[in-house]
C-alpha cells in the first residue's frame, strides 16, 4: 500500500459531468462558528448534497472565515439563506422533504433505519451549545443520533455532521443503487439567495 499523489487522486473538474446530486438539503441553524460552517460545506461538497440553507445568525458561505475552512467548497455547494427555520422547514414540507434533526432526542432514529419513502430528505445541524431549536424539533419528523459511547455524549457540530451525513448518503445509495449511475448532468452553478434585510 502506498498515498496516492494530488495528481494521483481521480478528481472532478468544474468542466466535467458529473452524477446527480443527492436529494439531501442540509439546514444550518444558529451555527456560531465559521470555522464549523467551512467544515460542514467542505463536507457537502464530499458528500453531493443537493444544497445548504443557512438559517439564523449563521455565517453566509461568501464570509471570509467560512472560505478559510471551506477552501472552495463553498463555490461548489449551492447555498441560499433563510432568516427564521421554521418557516423554511414548513416550504420544505411542501416540497415533500422528511425533515430531521441531527439530535439527542427521546425518540432517537438512527441512520441506518431510514427508508426509501423518507427521500428527499433535510437534516437540520444546530448551534454549537444549544443544539437544534425546540421550534425546529418540534417541526421535525424524526430525530437522527449517533451512538456514542464515552462520557461526554457530544461531539463538535462539524464533526457530528459529518459522521452522520456520510451515514445518510450510503444509506440512500444502499436504497437506491442505480440513482448516480443513470442521472448524469454538469455541474451547476451555485445560487446565492442574501438574508432579507
Amino acid at each position: 500500500m502506498r498515498k496516492l499523489k494530488r495528481a494521483e487522486i481521480d478528481r472532478v473538474s468544474r468542466s466535467s459531468p458529473i452524477a446527480a446530486r443527492h436529494p439531501v438539503t442540509v439546514v444550518i441553524e444558529n451555527v456560531r462558528s465559521a470555522y464549523n460552517v467551512g467544515a460542514i460545506l467542505r463536507t457537502c461538497d464530499a458528500a453531493l448534497v443537493d444544497r445548504v440553507i443557512v438559517t439564523g445568525y449563521t455565517p453566509l458561505p461568501d464570509h471570509p472565515k467560512v472560505r478559510k475552512t471551506a477552501l472552495g467548497a463553498e463555490k461548489e455547494v449551492p447555498w441560499e439563506a433563510a432568516r427564521e427555520t421554521a418557516p423554511l422547514i414548513r416550504r420544505l414540507k411542501t416540497e415533500g422533504y422528511t425533515i430531521a434533526a441531527l439530535e439527542i432526542t427521546d425518540q432517537p432514529s438512527r441512520v441506518e433505519d431510514l427508508g426509501r419513502n423518507q427521500f428527499p430528505l433535510a437534516l437540520i445541524v444546530g448551534n454549537e451549545v444549544a443544539g437544534v431549536s425546540d421550534e425546529a424539533i418540534a417541526l421535525a419528523d424524526l430525530a437522527i443520533e449517533i451512538p456514542q459511547y464515552g462520557i461526554k455524549q457530544s461531539l463538535n457540530v462539524a464533526v457530528a455532521f459529518g459522521i452522520a451525513m456520510m451515514g445518510v448518503i450510503e444509506r440512500f445509495r444502499s436504497i437506491h443503487p442505480t440513482h448516480l449511475s443513470v442521472q448524469k448532468r454538469s455541474r451547476p452553478a451555485y445560487n446565492v439567495r442574501v438574508r432579507p434585510q
